[in-house]
């Protein structure tokens, strides 16, 4: 395998280390192939909210496996996960599953141009932000230009201009650069997406009133808004970000906690704009495996549990807890966001905005940290740029280790 590993966020060459291979995971628990446990703070990069090997996904799934994993026609699960998604996210009419977050975005940037370009062929760029994360589609995966209007440059061998050609870039928290943007591709921009929050770049919230800016630009230029809630999605609140800065856009993406563990993605949003989606409409999308059974039933059963009284409050209060106690102990400067389930925490001494103030992180004592932090069992994402997360199966006991292994570690 390239490096060792499936996808590259698994490798540990941030921190010049080798990545640990793990053979078993229970509640908020991995092992590792020598038996070490780790308190996890990466749950499968979101999808664990309720903590690894959960008792009602584990019965949903042996209960669907003996009926088939895969039958690619239509199921009864299918549209229960539909009902489902379309009751608690406040945006979505219709939906479509598939079988990624790239899958689902690849497919939401497709109708929006499709919708848009109807009544104005034109309307073809594409407005993402600088760290935004959107999967490695080649028309998203792009870097930042020599300004807040440039045109994004390929960030990949392998992605070409013309694959990004109709891409354009701007800084996160930053209207003007939006305003300016708007100003200069006037009638063209199909569509603006982005992380509502990121979380690809540690994890960072939108300033006040930013996302209401965004719908209010996007509504007056006839542009879509898409939120990209592939990790936000059931993480920061029940109906994701969307519910929780009252802010609706046009499309969502969806992922990670709605197939409880196993691979999912799904797009949705008005149901004028879905309608376009074949076999309804003239846009194109399929899939062999969407809306896999075995998906459906983990994801169902997860949801349902999430819905209990309670559930996202005590989520955050054990998400707060955790970065109060770091901050408390850790004798460096410290950064911190917390979200719902999601949190941050960055080692610099300048509040961090965008992607650009990441620069200011000081990668060297995260790296001491993270060594450290794991001689002591505690399991982070191995990079000083992406978010963590806590699971219904933290106990406040767990927490007290890991801000205790924080206080050990000596920076």
């Amino acid at each position: 395998m390239p490096g060792g590993v499936n996808s590259p966020v698994r490798a540990f060459k941030s921190i010049d280390s080798s990545p640990i291979f793990f053979k078993k995971a229970k509640g908020a628990y991995l092992w590792d192939e020598d038996d070490n446990q780790y308190i996890d703070f990466v749950g499968s990069w979101g999808p664990m909210i309720l903590g690894h090997a959960d008792p009602s996904i584990e019965a949903a799934l042996q209960a669907a496996i003996v009926n088939g994993t895969s039958f690619g026609a239509p199921t009864r699960l299918e549209n229960e996960m539909a009902a489902e998604v379309i009751k608690l996210v406040p945006s979505i009419e219709m939906v479509r599953m598939v079988n990624s977050g790239t899958e689902a975005v690849m497919s939401a940037i497709r109708l929006a141009r499709a919708y848009t370009t109807r009544e104005n062929p034109e309307q073809t760029k594409i407005l993402k932000f600088k760290g935004c994360y959107h999967g490695h589609a080649d028309a998203l995966l792009v870097q930042a230009g020599s300004g807040v209007a440039t045109l994004g440059l390929p960030d990949s061998p392998g992605v070409t201009k013309n694959a990004t050609q109709d891409t354009i870039l701007a800084d996160y928290n930053s209207p003007e650069a939006v305003t300016e943007i708007f100003e200069k591709y006037k009638g063209q921009i199909s569509a603006v997406i982005l992380e509502p929050v990121m979380g690809n770049a540690g994890c960072i919230l939108p300033k006040p009133g930013y996302l209401e800016f965004l719908r209010e630009i996007t509504t007056a230029n006839n542009t879509l808004l898409i939120f990209d809630e592939v990790m936000t999605g059931f993480r920061v609140a029940l109906g994701g970000a969307q519910q929780r800065f009252n802010v609706m856009p046009d499309l969502t993406t969806l992922g990670k906690v709605i197939g409880g563990g196993l691979p999912v993605g799904a797009y949705g949003g008005r149901r004028e704009i879905m309608e376009m989606v074949a076999p309804a409409g003239p846009m194109y999308q399929a899939g062999t495996l969407s809306g896999n059974p075995l998906a459906m039933s983990a994801g169902l059963a997860c949801l349902k549990k999430i819905q209990e009284p309670g559930f996202y409050d005590e989520l955050e209060k054990k998400s707060q807890y955790l970065i109060d106690g770091m901050t408390r102990v850790i004798d460096a400067p410290l950064q911190t966001t917390v979200c719902g389930g999601m949190f941050g925490f960055a080692f610099s001494s300048s509040p961090i905005y965008n992607y650009a103030d990441t620069k200011t992180v000081d990668s060297d004592s995260f790296k001491k940290f993270y060594l450290s932090m794991l001689e002591q069992g505690v399991y982070f994402a191995p990079s000083a740029f992406e978010a963590g997360f806590v699971s219904g199966a933290h106990s406040y006991e767990d927490l007290d280790r890991v801000i205790e292994a924080c206080r050990l570690t000596n920076l």
